[in-house]
């Protein structure tokens, strides 16, 4: 069924014109009309899913790939699936949320536009925007609200960033060969973030506090947000080890324990290595410094900036908590700790991987 709809879906996307200009303003005529019934198509498909109660404000449906989402960005998975033409030269980031987005996202756009935008300039497009802005997400930005954008004009290379898991990645990033950069974080401090993160917008939308142990059920029963957790690590685990030229594994406590290091790999790993002269004049360690913690809480696009998702305006300051890691230890048991760290070495064993 899935199929089906996908393939009639493509088929409308790739019969409209390319009148409009990134994604704004919305399409008009014909345009329009054509992106409704996309929209409403698989609006219609993801109702028909089972949905329940989760590790969000929002009820979560569950896709039939096994993964979980809340409507608008699993409808936007799929019309990016139907209408994304990625190019060999994208490069896009991946992450479960509060797994280290925000972070990996400001690293690969300092160092990918380095050379227009000094690390230290005053004039650093962060100092007006944050992250988010700069490298927008395919379902939650780009793919919402019945647009289809015009991405063609956007110069090489192109940066974009998702949630969806390796098996739900629209299917010319594959196809294109684009690479792929994917950070995974601890699963007990990726629950401890993710908690107080959804607990800000159930406050804001008149729920109750989810209590952490409540939020801890449904994180290990894989009723969180494009989770299951290990389901979504492996897959791209997986197309790691397949493609290690395509995919990039990031772990966020390595980064966080060697961040030059990381910056190093990145920069190598979508084809703009540091030059020796780069590294004599500490342009690593000042890509590092701008895109630290500290830094980028402090900053005014970050404490006054908001940005436009698919549930709302967020303010920029809500991306940023702690960033520590082994926060988990401030709020969970050593029991629901255990269970976690349980489900964790049986579901990675014999995959190469621990975390």
């Amino acid at each position: 069924m899935l199929r089906a709809v996908t393939l009639a879906a493509g088929s409308l996307c790739h019969t409209m014109s390319s009148s409009s200009m990134q994604i704004s303003p919305p399409q008009e005529g014909d345009d329009a009309k054509t992106n409704e019934e996309l929209y409403q198509r698989f609006t219609n498909l993801v109702s028909s899913w089972p949905c329940s109660a989760a590790l969000s404000n929002y009820q979560l449906y569950r896709h039939d790939n096994g993964w979980h989402s809340s409507q608008a960005p699993m409808v936007g998975t799929m019309v990016a699936d139907a209408c994304f033409a990625a190019r060999s030269s994208d490069v896009i980031v991946a992450t479960l949320p509060k797994s280290g987005t925000t972070w990996i996202k400001a690293l690969l756009y300092s160092t990918v536009h380095r050379r227009e935008h000094p690390a230290d300039s005053p004039g650093h497009p962060f100092n007006t925007h944050g992250p988010h802005e700069c490298i927008k997400f395919l379902e939650y930005q780009l793919y919402t609200r019945n647009r289809i954008p015009d991405l063609d004009e956007l110069p090489d290379p192109r940066l974009f960033a998702t949630h969806v898991p390796f098996v739900s990645l629209p299917r010319s990033v594959m196809a294109s060969g684009c690479r792929i950069v994917y950070v995974c974080r601890d699963p007990k401090d990726t629950l401890i973030s993710h908690w107080n993160f959804a607990n800000k917008f159930r406050v804001r939308d008149g729920l109750e506090p989810l209590p952490v142990k409540a939020a801890a059920d449904y994180f290990c029963d894989g009723a969180s947000p494009f989770g299951p957790y290990w389901d979504h690590v492996l897959g791209y685990w997986r197309a790691h080890l397949a493609n290690p030229e395509q995919v990039l594994f990031f772990r966020y406590e390595e980064m966080s324990r060697e961040p030059a290091t990381h910056v190093r790999r990145l920069a190598e790993f979508v084809g703009c290595p540091f030059s020796v002269e780069e590294e004599e004049d500490g342009v690593v360690d000042a890509i590092v410094k701008l895109c630290s913690f500290e830094h980028m809480a402090g900053l005014e696009a970050t404490k006054g900036g908001k940005t436009e998702l698919t549930f709302g305006v967020v303010e920029n300051s809500s991306f940023f908590r702690r960033g520590q890691v082994g926060d988990w230890e401030n709020h969970l048991s050593p029991e629901t700790a255990g269970k976690i760290d349980a489900i964790t070495e049986a579901k990675f064993r014999g995959s190469g991987l621990s975390v």
